[in-house]
């Protein structure tokens, strides 16, 4: 997307409920509101006090970017519904993340490289997990599926070196920390600014579908919609 605009993005995949906001003169900032699942609590004010700081009305913003997963059901719901709802009242293109890339974004912004293994808290004992290899750009070399720790450790125990990363091999550094060769980038939260700055320039390509992963998740279809003619 060319040109001088105001871009916002929304990241509730994670416990946390994070945004930010890029102004048409191209200043970038971002906000972290809350860190207990509070998403329906926190997401609207949060963003209306991001958009007060950048002085940008909301009737203004020219592009919409949100974690569409995978992550907590719940946050996602309600990410993606405030996401369609922005977009809708002023307009704008509506473009999605994932969680997964967003990490392994992050990692290589703070100068990461190498295979990198981005992890999600699934809850359930379970994890949200996709490996990237970050050199000179980000290239994912799987797709994002569903895994136990412990399968992931036995998937990963021969294939080192590798950096961790994400609130889920956080959650379960007891199982990952005797993983040879490994090495560990603290993440807990995908970073708006990096789901900003991913989504500034994607192609907008349709509908925004929710990376729901467990078929469980799934039972609410949200569907988003492209800016509209």
């Amino acid at each position: 997307m060319g040109g001088r605009v105001n871009v916002v993005a929304i990241e509730t995949a994670t416990p946390a409920c994070a945004m930010a906001l890029r102004t048409s003169d191209g200043v970038e900032r971002s906000l972290v509101v809350a860190d207990e699942r509070h998403h329906t609590e926190a997401l609207t004010p949060g963003l209306q006090e991001l958009l007060r700081e950048g002085d940008v009305e909301a009737r203004d913003i020219d592009r919409v970017v949100v974690d569409r997963g995978p992550g907590l059901f719940t946050g996602l719901r309600v990410g993606l519904a405030t996401a369609v709802g922005l977009a809708l009242g002023a307009n704008a293109e509506l473009v999605g993340v994932t969680s997964l890339e967003v990490l392994a974004h992050g990692a290589r912004s703070a100068g990461v490289r190498g295979v990198v293994l981005c992890a999600v808290d699934a809850r359930r004992g379970e994890l949200f997990v996709q490996s990237f290899q970050l050199d000179d750009d980000v290239t994912d070399l799987d797709a994002p599926s569903v895994s136990r720790p412990e399968d992931v450790m036995t998937t990963w125990a021969t294939r080192a070196p590798i950096t961790l990363t994400g609130d889920g091999v956080v959650r379960y550094r007891d199982v990952f920390q005797s993983l040879p060769g490994a090495s560990w980038f603290e993440q807990l939260v995908p970073s708006p600014l990096e789901a900003l700055r991913l989504g500034a320039t994607r192609g907008v390509d349709g509908d925004v579908t929710p990376l729901y992963l467990r078929e469980a998740d799934a039972i609410a279809n949200f569907s988003t919609r492209e800016r509209l003619p």
